[in-house]
């Protein structure tokens, strides 16, 4: 199995692939040249660009502008949003869209581009409050959905996937909780995967984002409903990661290494159309009380979790071991394999560690079991659960969960 994976993955990284799953998606060296032409194709003249900070000084924004400046696009540059982007930072964002008279928006960078550029394409053209349109139920009815902006998505790291995803994680900041934005236009109409934009990225942020494509992946895989597509997905973006997050940390100028966990992050968004888990609904939690980096907590909760539901996901982990042809091909073979690997990632392995410890259990796993993802979880676990799974967290106790 893995001789095949390693063939699979051989291919000219310099050719451009044109996917139409689940949206237009163009993969190659060079494709972040193609901004200026698809907003063009997408009736942009004033192009809102949301990017993460630290971007705006790198060459490709400044051939973005010369492109742009060619065919007579006007660009407006926003970057004043934080890691965890709250409803104030996309009000702030709304307020300079429309005042500039943009058209459509631009993502470049990680999940918090993404997930703040998404919520300005949606609140464009709404009259309501964001938390309006949170994913509960059907308020993504209430949406004028002809008034959401068209949105290309440029990630920069290789972790959320949230360029595929039809929803945004927006902090809300008076209840110090995450809350998951949802309408199905919110899915970008063009995704560009450049491999050449991940090479500057720091190893840690390589690790924690790697591990958070893993962490989509493994939960979307893990979720009880039957779904083979996504199982399908996932399994195959699993073993992506494995051959090339490791070799992506430690050669990071690796562009092969680097482009297929630019896919193996995507597919993470597609399969968990399936649905995720407990991971996320503590690192929802978590993230917004603490405003703690997303991919580092799932790094860390990782094998916490999967023990906890041990029970209910044993058969398909044994699957996984064979096909990932880890030794033994088993549940706890395939604990050996990801142990050692966040030890080679340099992942903190408690809680504790990244300064989570003096913290209100019983709340943390209130807001846990409150949140979308935890109904998905392979087992229904109370808020009591949750409190004890935080607490083995905090001491890097691995037991099941009672």
């Amino acid at each position: 199995m893995g001789a095949k994976v390693n063939s699979y993955q051989q291919r000219h990284t310099s050719d451009i692939c044109n996917w139409y799953f689940p949206t237009a998606i163009r993969l190659g060296m060079g494709v972040i040249n193609d901004v200026a032409p698809l907003c063009c194709e997408l009736q942009i003249s004033r192009l809102f660009v949301v990017i993460d900070p630290f971007l705006l000084g790198q060459d490709m924004v400044m051939n973005i502008q010369r492109h742009c400046q060619v065919l007579a696009i006007h660009t407006v540059w926003f970057s004043q949003f934080q890691a965890n982007p709250t409803e104030v930072d996309v009000a702030a964002g709304v307020m300079q869209y429309q005042q500039r008279q943009c058209n459509g928006v631009l993502a470049i960078g990680g999940g918090s581009a993404l997930d703040t550029a998404k919520a300005i394409a949606l609140m464009s053209g709404q009259e309501g409050h964001l938390f309006d349109y949170e994913d509960i139920g059907d308020n993504w009815l209430a949406v004028d959905s002809s008034a959401i902006a068209p949105l290309i998505a440029v990630p920069t790291t290789a972790g959320t996937g949230s360029e595929v995803g039809r929803a945004a994680v927006i902090v809300d900041s008076k209840q110090h909780c995450k809350r998951i934005i949802f309408h199905p236009l919110l899915l970008p109409r063009q995704v560009l995967l450049d491999p050449e934009l991940t090479i500057g990225l720091p190893a840690a942020l390589t690790a924690t984002t790697g591990m958070d494509a893993l962490a989509h992946n493994l939960e979307a895989y893990c979720v009880s409903d039957y779904h083979p597509m996504a199982d399908g997905i996932a399994l195959m973006a699993i073993q992506m990661i494995k051959t090339n997050l490791l070799l992506a940390y430690q050669q990071p100028t690796c562009l092969s290494a680097r482009e297929a966990m630019l896919v193996a992050a995507t597919m993470g968004a597609c399969a968990f159309q399936k649905g995720l888990g407990a991971m996320h609904a503590l690192a929802h939690a978590l993230g917004g009380k603490y405003n703690c980096a997303h991919g580092l907590l799932n790094a860390v909760l990782m094998p916490y979790v999967l023990v906890a539901n041990r029970q209910m996901i044993e058969d398909k982990v044994n699957h996984l071991a064979r096909q990932l042809a880890v030794e033994p091909a088993t549940f706890d073979g395939f604990m050996t394999w990801l142990l050692a690997l966040r030890q080679q990632l340099q992942i903190p392995h408690t809680l504790a560690e990244i300064g989570i410890s003096n913290i209100n259990h019983q709340e943390i796993a209130l807001l846990a079991v409150a949140d979308a993802t935890a109904a998905t979880n392979p087992m229904v676990f109370s808020s009591q659960q949750y409190a004890t799974l935080l607490a083995n967290a905090i001491a890097g106790k691995l037991v099941a969960c009672e």
